[in-house]
């Protein structure tokens, strides 16, 4: 799939570069998550998202960008519906640093003050590079989790993700343009909450704290081996909010 959309861009690009354009903004919003702590509801924003973007348009259709991202997501068990998630207590916070490469298609033709559409639907995929940091608040203080090794093992504190979305674009006044999107990216790691497969041997863990941090429950669930995540590979995390932007049109053939 992601081969086919390429030959796309990159054809239509060849096509089309003797219409350029420069565009910068940045946005505003919330930002969620989809894994061990919250596996049913994929639009719960659970922090804030703020970002500034760049983006080189070559055409009203086609656009590439640089974006950098910051955003908060987190979840706590004792807040869920169901009883067992209750029972295991665990929560995290992790505030996001992302850097993404992204394109973006429009479905109608938009180039703010010049193009006759005030408007269009956009589609957008990607690749991006963040940073996290799991922490969770443990008799008064805070923790980094992937300091404590909750489930014995050692995973990094950055990940490739594959950002992928919609929005909506509207030029509000000459080349400003406010832009409303939902983006999701799937991470390639399972511990963007410090939760993923099994519970660990104690024994093993390096001290007390890692101990109390990974089995957080009141009786004690934890037995070595048994089910501490949901054993999926990948968490998702999203931002969704709003955008506005100015073009700087660079080529007088736009009005021609």
């Amino acid at each position: 799939m992601y081969k086919s959309l390429l030959i796309v861009l990159f054809t239509a690009i060849s096509l089309n570069l003797h219409a350029q354009a420069w565009e910068v903004g940045g946005f505003g919003g919330g930002a969620g998550y989809m894994g061990d702590l919250n596996q049913k509801n994929p639009l719960k924003v659970s922090g804030v998202a703020a970002g500034v973007f760049a983006w080189y348009n070559f055409n009203g259709y086609i656009s590439l960008g640089i974006g950098a991202n910051y955003g908060v997501i987190s979840a706590a068990d004792s807040l869920s519906s169901n009883l067992q998630n209750r029972i295991r207590n665990l929560s995290f916070t992790t505030r996001l640093l992302e850097t993404s490469f992204t394109a973006e298609f429009n479905f109608m033709e938009f180039v703010p003050s010049v193009s006759k559409n005030l408007y269009t639907p956009y589609i957008l995929f990607g690749i991006a590079y963040t940073n996290y940091n799991p922490q969770a608040n443990y008799m008064g203080e805070t923790y980094n989790l992937r300091d404590y090794q909750t489930e014995g093992v050692a995973y990094k504190n950055t990940t490739i993700a594959v950002p992928f979305g919609v929005g909506i674009k509207y030029n509000i006044a000459g080349r400003l343009t406010l832009a409303g999107s939902l983006g999701y990216r799937t991470a390639y790691t399972d511990y963007l909450d410090d939760v993923s497969g099994v519970y660990p041997n104690k024994a093993k863990l390096n001290n007390p704290v890692s101990v109390a941090l990974s089995d957080r429950s009141a009786t004690q669930i934890g037995t070595a081996g048994t089910q501490r995540g949901d054993l999926r590979p990948h968490d998702t995390y999203f931002f969704t909010g709003f955008s506005i932007s100015y073009t700087f049109i660079t080529q007088k053939c736009y009005y021609e």
